[in-house]
């Protein structure tokens, strides 16, 4: 080991130390092991609950367009008052 190194947790790298390439296929296993056990701890809506929770989003997705038409559409016409009154 190197003096300057030598007890702050580093490893000595020496020129001839070969790096084991790691399986992909044994990570993406335990990837997809570990990825299914998480689903399965997961709660999962019921219908009742998921058809709840599609309505709101739909309103909620029209009001939120209805109130940028109409504000839009207002500042439009504001615009285009103070353009007439300019020329």
């Amino acid at each position: 080991a190197v003096s300057k190194t030598v007890g702050w947790g580093f490893e000595s790298l020496r020129a001839c130390q070969i790096f084991a390439m790691k399986n992909p296929f044994r990570s993406t296993r335990i990837f997809l092991g570990e990825m299914v056990g998480e689903l399965q701890k997961a709660t999962w809506p019921t219908k009742a609950e998921l058809r709840d929770s599609t309505v709101v989003v739909v309103l909620a997705s029209l009001l939120l367009g209805l109130f940028t038409s109409i504000s839009d559409f207002s500042l439009y016409q504001v615009v285009s008052l103070f353009t007439d009154w300019v020329s």
